[in-house]
Parts: structure tokens; sequence; C-alpha cells
């Protein structure tokens, strides 16, 4: 086995949340300042002052935006410390930053990583239709089927009146027909104003009211939820949605059939990724950050690996100032 060919391994999960940690920790202190640009720059840059002292050879395949437009984290950058094993990264330091800007529940940090070459790669098409479920479900994620019919197949197979069936869905007006047909097969929605990668995580957990997530969210996101529930379980179907004409012929010059629905599998093709998130604000996933007097505070993760399928729950205190020194960061 050459260097190249090393897989990732199980102590990269430890690994990861130090990043998701400080980038939550970055951003926690604006939460509720209104400001959701200066909110995000903190997650970026507490994420990747940590990022670069991973053991790994990363490439940034989603991030903040193209390399000649992004500071930090941009699609295309090198990550790790050049070691093996090698690897692609999807992250949102801040996935809600309007969230977090307002001090709405539900902000997390959040990273992804599997083999190399095993990501899709969004190209130009921001958005994606979604719908995610568990593993009861899974089979029956369709987006040809009329939506109201999935909703009762759901019901179904759940053994549970229709009218017990939640869906969770952006709120947005390009949801407006989608809405209705849900309620008017019976079902309830859930709506959300952001964040839809934690809507996903809220989809497939067992603990949770909610049944399906339905609906059209950036693509990005959808690799990264992908590799989530192909870490937690359940299933994810999506189709890349081009906002207009341009969109759509750049998709397809580039070789993109935006017309395939797309599986979890074929959105993260390894077998071995990795999923992190730390909640920077309270949620349904997970709880945000708390401060403990002058240098202390609290973090909420949630770390998975799809080859164990094991899912850890980490509750962590950190000395912020004693952080400071070693990564030269200042984090929260």
């Amino acid at each position: 086995m050459t260097s190249a060919d090393i897989p990732p391994d199980r102590n990269l999960a430890l690994e990861l949340v130090r990043v998701t940690e400080a980038a939550a920790l970055g951003a926690a202190r604006l939460v509720g300042m209104g400001d959701k640009e200066a909110a995000d720059q903190a997650a970026v840059d507490g994420m990747h002052a940590v990022l670069h002292t991973i053991h790994m050879d990363g490439v940034v395949v989603i991030g903040e935006g193209e390399k000649d437009e992004a500071p930090m984290l941009a699609n295309g950058e090198q990550v790790g410390d050049g070691t093996p094993p090698r690897v692609d990264i999807a992250v949102d330091p801040l996935e809600g930053t309007r969230l977090a800007a307002q001090g709405r529940p539900n902000a997390l940090a959040v990273i992804a990583l599997s083999e190399r070459d095993t990501m899709f790669s969004p190209g130009p098409v921001f958005y994606m239709e979604k719908m995610a479920g568990d593993e009861q479900i899974a089979d029956l994620l369709d987006l040809d089927r009329p939506l109201g019919r999935t909703v009762e197949l759901v019901a179904e197979r759940r053994g549970v009146d229709v009218r017990d069936v939640m869906v969770v869905v952006l709120d947005r007006p390009r949801h407006e027909e989608g809405i209705r047909a849900i309620r008017e097969a019976g079902a309830r929605v859930r709506l959300i104003t952001d964040g839809d990668v934690a809507g996903a995580l809220l989809a497939v957990a067992t603990d949770r009211p909610v049944d399906l997530l339905w609906g059209i969210g950036g693509t990005p996101e959808g690799v990264i939820s992908a590799a989530a529930l192909k870490c937690y379980g359940g299933g994810l179907v999506g189709r890349l949605w081009p906002r207009d004409d341009d969109e759509r012929k750049r998709a397809e010059d580039a070789g993109y059939d935006v017309s395939r629905v797309l599986n979890q599998d074929e959105l993260v093709k390894g077998e071995n990724c990795f999923f992190c998130a730390t909640g920077v604000t309270d949620g349904d996933v997970l709880g945000g950050v708390r401060y403990e007097g002058a240098r202390g505070a609290t973090t909420e993760s949630l770390v998975m690996r799809s080859r164990s399928g094991t899912i850890r729950r980490i509750a962590s205190r950190h000395d912020r100032a004693k952080l400071r020194t070693l990564t030269g960061y200042r984090l929260g």
C-alpha cells in the first residue's frame, strides 16, 4: 500500500470535532448581533485555524465559494498538514448565518470528509431539490411521484394516520405548491427559515417529531447532508435545480445531467466518510455554545463515521485562553 492509498482512520473523527468546535466558538460571540457576514467570517477563521493542523491531505470540494472570491476555505483549497490520507472535504463553517445573526435556533458549524475523488462537486448549479428520511421510509423517497402521495405512503409505512406525518420544509415562496400538496394530503408542515442540513438530521432522528425533509435548498448542503445520512442511516435523493436557462446551459455544457436523481451513495461515493457538527445556537439537533465566566465555554457536537456506523454526542468544556495560545486565534 502506498501513502496515497492510506484510508482515513477512526482517529480523524475526534480530530474533526476540534474543527467544528473552533468554528462554533468563533461564531458564538456574534450570535444575536445582526451581522451574518461577520458571524460567518468568525466561523471560517476559527475553522481555518484548526483545520490545517489535522493529519490529512485534504482538498475543499465544497467550501465558502470559488477560490478567487473567498479568502479562506474556498473550493479547491488544500487543507490539513499534507500527510495521508488523501481526502475530500466539505465545509459549512456556519450553517444558518441568518439564524446566528438573529439569535435563532439551529445554527451549526459543519464538516464532512470522504476519500479523495468521492464527493459530488455541485458545479455551477447552486440549488437542488431534496427529499430525506430515515431507514424505515428510505425506499419511498421519490422526486417524481406527487408529493401528496409520498406523504400518504409514509403514513402507511409508519402505521399512522396521515395527520401524524410531519414534513420539514424551508420557508420559501418556491415551496408554496409543495406545501399545499402536503397539507391537502392531510399531513403537517414544519417550516424552517434556514439550515437544511439541520433539517435533514431532524428528519432521520428517531426521537424527533419529523418524518420527512422536502424542498429546494443549496446543492452544497445536499452533499453535506448525504455524508451525514451515510453515517447516521436513512436516505436522501436530490436533483439539480437550475435557477434559469443560463445556469441550466452552463451545467449541461459542464457535463451535468440536470434531470438525473442522485441518492446519498452517488453524492458521496466513499464508504468511509465522516460527518461532524457543533451547535452554535441551541436547536433541535444540538445545544449551542454556552459561556462559563471569563474564560470557559461549553459545546455539544455530533460526530459520525459511516464505516463503523458509530454516532457520538460529545459535550466539551473549553478554556478559551489556552486554546488561543495553542491556535493563535481567538476562539470566542
